[in-house]
């Protein structure tokens, strides 16, 4: 709607629970600013431009992860390529993972850039810690609380998984691994890659059960 509307802010927050698509949500938000035919809600998926940010090659589209580039340093050296205008695209967009892990300095750092930024600079962060960020920060974010993924949904990209991996999966043993993931489709990911190694292609709900100690549905 921001973009149908022209209305974007320079700064976004999203803020969740692990595993439920903040990363990817920024990454589909960046391809929907930078699309060859952008900014536009429904990104194409073939230009150039997304399929660089798709493969995370885009020199426009600068991830970073805020546990290991925590520093000061590491801000000034971002608020220096700030200045800079895109090389191909519209926008410069920085998208910063687990950005409470940044110091007190990096975050004051960072403040000076998030007050006065570039035209052409967006910032997208995603923390699941929101408390730990700076209240100045997040005074100049527009805030997004991503909500857990319902486990029905969880069921079908299962399903889909499953399916493209040739591997018969119970509606029980499915339900039983969504139930166990509480909303994070990552670690529901996680917990069927495990059970395809340790059961083959043949998953039942007793095998969810006898390997995370879960409780059946009944």
């Amino acid at each position: 709607n921001a973009i149908v509307q022209n209305r974007l802010a320079h700064a976004y927050l999203f803020v969740g629970p692990r595993g439920i698509g903040k990363t990817s949500t920024a990454r589909i938000f960046a391809k929907a600013l930078n699309c060859g035919k952008g900014p536009t809600a429904t990104p194409c998926d073939k230009c150039d431009n997304c399929k660089e940010i798709a493969d995370g090659r885009s020199m426009d589209v600068l991830e970073i992860d805020g546990a290991s580039n925590n520093g000061v340093e590491q801000v000034r050296e971002l608020r220096e390529t700030c200045r800079y205008t895109p090389a191909r695209a519209k926008f410069k967009i920085y998208i910063i993972d687990e950005v409470h892990m940044l110091s007190t300095a990096a975050f004051n750092a960072l403040l000076k850039t998030l007050e006065e930024p570039p035209a052409h600079v967006k910032f997208i962060f995603a923390t699941t810690e929101p408390q730990k960020v700076l209240p100045t920060i997040l005074s100049r974010c527009q805030r997004f609380d991503l909500s857990r993924i319902p486990a029905g949904l969880i069921v079908k990209h299962l399903k889909e998984i499953a399916k493209k991996e040739k591997v018969s999966v119970d509606d029980a043993a499915l339900a039983a691994i969504a139930r166990g993931a509480e909303g994070g489709l990552r670690d529901a990911e996680s917990t069927l890659d495990q059970l395809i190694a340790f059961c083959g292609n043949q998953i039942a709900e007793k095998d969810v059960l006898s390997v995370f100690g879960l409780v059946a549905q009944e």
